[in-house]
């Protein structure tokens, strides 16, 4: 839990999904499991507005969920 506050992890997670984004290595369909979902959870909640978790709370959730599955399917670091 500890890390999950921390500014540092954050930093490093977003700049780790960063590399996967552009990684030659991570095919296209593994990348838009991560963007799409992102995309249009930023665009829904303005239609939407009674949805239940922020924007960046979300994005922070599959964000962790993405980093940690790629970073094993492709034994990147």
């Amino acid at each position: 839990m500890r890390k999950l506050l921390s500014l540092r992890h954050w930093k490093n997670t977003f700049v780790f999904i960063y590399k996967l984004i552009i990684s030659k290595k991570v095919t296209v369909r593994d990348k838009l499991v991560f963007l799409i979902p992102v995309i249009v959870y930023w665009v829904i909640p303005d239609v939407m507005p009674f949805m239940p978790i922020d924007d960046i709370a979300f994005t922070m959730i599959i964000a962790e969920w993405f980093a940690v599955r790629m970073g094993r399917k492709y034994n990147i670091s």
